[in-house]
């Protein structure tokens, strides 16, 4: 139809989950690496959730298509069965030959022997089931018992779930508890932003065989307005207006194109703000008395909203602007590829008596608050009121910001004074700063001090999210612009020597290291201490070499903290 108009090869707006048509946005590259980086582990569930039409089918596909070599994927795509079922489907999909009246029992004993015989030929097989809020609770913990399948060094079995965002809810039920413990790596997909929706277009027309702008700026400002960034939407708006421009005989897709493709695509249903004549006189004081109620709950709201999700530039040292809540590294992965082989810090502490339950919300703080309480554990008297983004404020002071969802193994990898991120059943929600923890003690920082509290009580309210303040390089803030990458060389090859000596396996292999470019010192660190194989010098990356050299800076594990700073 409109191809050759426009000079199209296929269709660049089918919402087939094309994997050549993935654009990978900063929050489609987090998920991805959260993929990859499961796959590396030992077992247990990763779960990717997002809203319908982000592009969580399509991420999937990528993954599969790039999975490492020694990794079995078995894809289940319609997961409304019962345990039963989708015991057989497993088996069907791992080319398990059983009997079709086998009973549960046989089915998971013929799996466990697959997977024995996949592990002693160096294979890794990895479950990934699709919508997967569809699953029951029982079908849930049938998985999770999949999950007891091991040998004495690892979990056999990799499941990955991949669903809406009710999935998360699902998990959270109690009865559920076990398996949501088994988590190792989460991700939740939102839509892509504003300044990503330009790339994200010329990429799809880039794939279809295009070069140039098809697009009018107002029509990419419509289309986000319209679309609110959920992929979808937008391919489904653009498949539309491009038709409707073709039809006019005109290249160019205007903003009277995506409003009127919007309308078409909704059917009754307006994507777009609604039409404000009705032909009725409204109540005007109900109305008044709704908006008074809105703009003060907009007002107490905005302080904490502002500090949590506020745009910003990104914490990797390449300065990419990308939206600071969303940060994570690409060097990132949760820890090492055997988080039983993180190396265990001393600690000459004196066991304490059994500490008391944390109180929510008494002993939570709100967001102000608890960054407060962050930025005195390293020495700095922090402002809200002065200073409203409190991750400028770190990056002023030669810190910054990194936000991440995990587990205490990932708390404790990174070995940084945490803030948490807190919820209670109704949905209410607060922050605690852990400064220290050992075993079930944990130290949270409250303004009048110190508090040891059971970490376990602790978890109860807490979903895998914080963030942690980490140390800059000297480089970042004096170097002239992003691509001056001397300082950054120089950073890396002074410490680079001294880890060289440290871990390389023998002199020679020592001196090998130290000839290396800084890319690819980079790159055998990474490889050593488990974390994503890019060669970039990212957040992780960085922590991590403090955390070898023993640069100053407080730690969560290890020796216990005397007071507040």
């Amino acid at each position: 139809m409109y191809y050759d108009f426009f000079g199209f090869r296929e269709p660049p707006f089918s919402i087939a989950p094309d994997p050549r048509y993935l654009y990978l946005s900063e929050r489609h590259k987090e998920a991805l690496a959260h993929l990859m980086y499961g796959v590396q582990g030992q077992g247990g569930f990763i779960v990717i959730t997002g809203e319908v039409g982000t592009g969580k089918t399509t991420v999937s596909r990528c993954f599969i298509e790039n999975a490492p070599a020694h990794v079995d994927i078995a894809l289940i795509l319609n997961p409304r069965l019962s345990a039963r079922e989708l015991l057989s489907a497993i088996c069907d999909e791992l080319e398990i030959a059983h009997p079709s009246g086998a009973t549960i029992k046989q089915m998971v004993d013929l799996i466990n022997q697959n997977l024995l015989k996949a592990h002693a030929a160096g294979r890794h097989k990895v479950l990934m089931i699709d919508e997967a809020q569809n699953l029951s609770a029982d079908v849930l913990e049938q998985l999770r018992l999949l999950t007891n399948l091991e040998t004495a060094e690892k979990k056999l079995l990799q499941i990955v779930l991949l669903g809406q965002p009710e999935l998360q809810q699902i998990l959270a039920l109690p009865k559920l508890r076990q398996l949501n413990q088994r988590v190792t790596a989460r991700y939740h997909l939102d839509a892509i932003s504003s300044d990503e929706l330009p790339l994200y277009l010329s990429y799809r027309l880039g794939v279809a065989g295009m070069r140039g702008d098809v697009f009018a700026p107002a029509a990419v400002r419509k289309l986000y307005r319209l679309s609110n960034g959920i992929p979808r939407l937008i391919n489904l708006i653009s498949d539309r207006a491009l038709l409707g421009a073709y039809a006019e005989g005109e290249h160019e897709v205007t903003a009277a194109h995506i409003r009127q493709a919007a309308k078409e695509v909704a059917g009754n249903k307006n994507l777009g703000p609604k039409p404000s004549g009705t032909g009725l006189k409204p109540d005007l004081s109900r109305y008044l008395v709704l908006a008074a109620s809105v703009l003060l709950a907009i007002i107490t709201t905005f302080w904490v909203y502002q500090q949590w999700s506020a745009p910003d530039v990104i914490t990797q040292v390449d300065a990419a602007p990308v939206e600071l809540v969303r940060t994570v590294q690409r060097d990132d992965m949760l820890g090492t590829k055997d988080e039983d082989q993180l190396p265990a810090v001393a600690d000459d502490t004196p066991p304490a008596k059994a500490p008391n339950p944390f109180r929510f919300p008494e002993q939570a703080l709100s967001l102000p608050a608890a960054f407060r309480e962050l930025f005195d554990i390293w020495g700095l008297a922090y402002s809200p009121l002065e200073s409203p983004i409190a991750c400028e404020f770190a990056r002023a002071s030669g810190l910054d910001c990194l936000e991440r969802q995990g587990s205490r193994r990932s708390l404790e990898f990174l070995n940084r004074p945490a803030m948490l991120m807190l919820q209670d059943e109704a949905g209410n929600r607060g922050y605690a700063v852990l400064r220290h923890i050992d075993g079930d003690v944990a130290q949270i920082a409250l303004p009048e001090g110190l508090v040891s509290v059971s970490f376990s009580s602790l978890e109860s309210f807490w979903f895998g999210e914080y963030r942690v303040l980490w140390q800059l390089p000297d480089y970042v803030n004096t170097r002239v612009d992003e691509n001056d990458v001397a300082g950054e060389e120089l950073w890396i090859g002074v410490r680079m020597m001294e880890l060289a000596d440290t871990y390389g396996e023998s002199p020679a292999d020592a001196a090998r290291i130290k000839r290396m470019s800084a890319q690819q010192q980079v790159r055998w660190y990474q490889s050593l201490r488990g974390l994503t194989v890019d060669g970039i010098s990212g957040a992780m990356t960085v922590i991590q070499i403090n955390n070898d050299l023993n640069a100053e800076g407080p730690r969560l594990v290890g020796t216990k903290p005397e007071g507040k700073g």
